[in-house]
């Protein structure tokens, strides 16, 4: 049977394991990405963990899913922010190809989250649907007549740049009012900080929330009117079936998937939302290694 070495890279952290061709996860680990040393650093720890895997296990090629904008085609980095200094251009499956002597394949991370949820987890049977992960930004990919689809040059799916306040708060974009600046965990933090005063860690809030402090379901109520207006202008675009939910915040579970959802509904068209249904990925940090495993496995 074919064994996959797989890499999610991170700003924070690089989650590796072995996944096999049907989606069984035989290992994973993670180790911290350490972005501040740029780019290639990043991928020659890639290639020493790859070794790691080489050693033990019979691999057969390496699945990667990445942030930035993914040539998946050369593996190669079109766009990424300095969350990883100098990534942008890097040719990633070049590099780690040369190095392993095996084949490479490379895509996005939220791509690869679609995928891993259409193989193995919520979208399983659901040709159109969208993926919105929701973390210190805002991450998308759009899964459309059973296909990624990534635009004219691997850069479709930047959700979180819709704009949801014309003159609103600087993004890191360049424009202004994005989604991601009023949607995003951070944005939530950044809510939940100037609200009560003083830091408060999410997961205190989120617990707060669901007892009913009156403070703390106030700011949990506009953030998730911000986030269901933004929704409604995906929803309205591509009318999907589903919309799956990602990153972090799937922690809190039915609580978090109830309150979208019944924000949401309301503020569609009729049609729209004749058969939407929102759902949380049920695959969490694991969705990327199999999502990067079943692109290397459809693109070979």
């Amino acid at each position: 049977m074919k064994l996959l070495g797989v890499f999610d890279i991170g700003g924070t952290s690089i989650k590796y394991g072995v996944v096999n061709e049907v989606g069984d996860i035989l290992y994973k680990d993670a180790v911290p990405t350490e972005a501040y040393l740029g780019g290639v650093e990043v991928i020659n720890k890639v290639n020493k963990l790859g070794d790691e895997l080489i050693g033990d296990y019979e691999i057969n090629g390496i699945a990667i899913s990445s942030a930035g904008q993914i040539d998946s085609i050369s593996g190669t980095v079109v766009f990424a922010t300095d969350n990883i200094p100098n990534y942008t251009g890097t040719p990633v499956a070049e590099i780690v190809s040369n190095h392993t002597g095996l084949p490479v394949k490379v895509e996005n991370d939220v791509n690869c989250t679609a995928l891993g949820e259409y193989w193995k987890g919520a979208a399983v049977g659901v040709d159109d649907f969208l993926c919105v992960t929701i973390g210190t930004g805002i991450g998308g990919a759009l899964f459309l007549h059973g296909k990624l689809y990534t635009g004219s040059h691997f850069s479709a799916g930047e959700l979180g740049h819709i704009n949801l306040y014309p003159h609103g708060k600087p993004c890191t974009c360049g424009n202004q009012g994005c989604f991601e600046n009023y949607a995003s965990s951070s944005a939530l933090a950044e809510m939940v900080t100037t609200a009560f005063g003083y830091e408060v860690d999410l997961k205190e809030f989120f617990a707060a929330a669901k007892q009913g402090d009156a403070l703390a379901v106030e700011i949990f109520d506009s953030w998730i009117e911000d986030m269901t207006i933004g929704l409604r202008s995906l929803v309205h675009i591509f009318n999907p079936e589903l919309i799956v939910i990602g990153g972090g915040v799937t922690a809190q579970g039915d609580f978090l998937q109830r309150a979208i959802q019944d924000s949401l509904l309301p503020k569609t068209m009729p049609n729209h939302r004749r058969s939407l249904q929102v759902k949380l990925a049920e695959h969490d940090n694991k969705a990327n290694l199999l999502g990067a495993a079943k692109h290397y496995l459809m693109t070979q």
